[in-house]
């Protein structure tokens, strides 16, 4: 059921079948020649359903909607976005960092698979068990039909409908093109997939998202501490009016898993993959995860090692074309 959030400004809800993130939470922003809509959901029959229902419990059809804001081209996200623009022709809206995904995961994504085969091996992946890992995000390419932007963001433009002002605040970590949109007179807070109420978004490195991911995200995460928000609305789970107690929680959940992370490799060293098998996940155990969740065990693990070496705390070597990380010797 559509939830409005202020005035004309709806939250709405597609499911995302056979997922356990459940569903995702577009959202209709009204204006003086239509509507936005931010995310659109995961393209299955029952979310295109469950979507056209919630615009016409609103009273809004899909030739209504002018424009399609994507925080990020994951498929729960994205995935509806072809769908859409076919069928009214809505401006398609992403960051610049995002649109260079789309062929490469969606459309031809053979050389990525290449790739992500010896990322798996040079990361500690045990080589009968890198080809279902290195196939397993494979399946996800039926959910996503997929559309090149007709605008690209870059962070810090204001889009203005008329009714309602979004300021785009480029926020990377969980994608390195994630934005969220932030509408300073209402004090209300978009956030994707940045910044959720109870959970904490995947953090990765892996052969698209290299550098310093964690130190992205958690500079992003500060980046918003400054904003006065009365409602943050999140693309999962729900909304809720305390960001800076949110974000402080999210900073020391990463905190205490540094510590964790380092406890592992301990005095003899690690691969990413030692160190993924050996956390304690609040999903589950990592013997227990799908070949796909193993492989972003694996990949956010490996975003906290090396911040860690960006801190200081460890250095990486190579053995036998295998990373391994260790303890950092203190300096004198």
């Amino acid at each position: 059921m559509a939830k409005e959030v202020l005035s004309g400004l709806y939250q709405l809800k597609v499911p995302i079948p056979d997922n356990p993130i459940g569903y995702v939470l577009p959202y209709l922003i009204p204006g003086d020649d239509g509507y936005t809509l931010v995310d659109s959901g995961w393209n299955t029959p029952e979310a295109f359903a469950a979507l056209e229902a919630e615009l016409k419990e609103v009273g809004v059809s899909f030739d209504q909607i002018k424009r399609l804001l994507i925080t990020h081209v994951h498929p729960d996200h994205y995935g509806l976005a072809g769908k859409i623009k076919e069928v009214c022709g809505a401006e398609v809206i992403v960051h610049q960092r995002e649109r260079d995904f789309i062929r490469s995961r969606y459309r031809q994504p053979a050389q990525l698979l290449e790739r992500m085969a010896n990322w798996l091996i040079e990361n500690g992946v045990p080589e009968d068990e890198m080809p279902d890992m290195q196939q397993s995000s494979m399946p996800a390419r039926a959910f996503v039909v997929p559309v090149d932007p007709d605008t690209v963001l870059w962070g810090g433009e204001t889009l203005d409908f008329g009714v309602y002002r979004l300021e785009v605040y480029w926020t990377p970590g969980h994608s390195p093109g994630h934005i969220c949109f932030y509408e300073r007179a209402q004090r209300v807070l978009f956030t994707g997939d940045h910044v959720l109420p109870t959970v904490t978004p995947n953090v990765s490195l892996h052969p698209q998202q290299q550098g310093n991911p964690l130190g992205d995200y958690l500079a992003s995460l500060e980046r918003l501490m400054p904003l006065e928000v009365e409602e943050v609305l999140p693309a999962h789970e729900h909304s809720f009016p305390d960001l800076q107690g949110r974000l402080r929680e999210i900073i020391e959940h990463h905190d205490t898993r540094l510590d964790e992370m380092l406890a592992i490799v301990g005095d003899d060293g690690a691969t990413a993959y030692d160190v993924a098998s050996g956390i304690i996940w609040t999903t589950g155990t990592f013997q227990s995860f799908s070949h796909w969740t193993r492989r972003a065990a694996i990949s956010e693990t490996l975003a906290h090692l090396e911040y860690m070496v960006y801190q200081g705390r460890l250095h990486q070597t190579k053995e036998n074309g295998i990373n391994r990380y260790e303890r950092a010797e203190p300096e004198e």
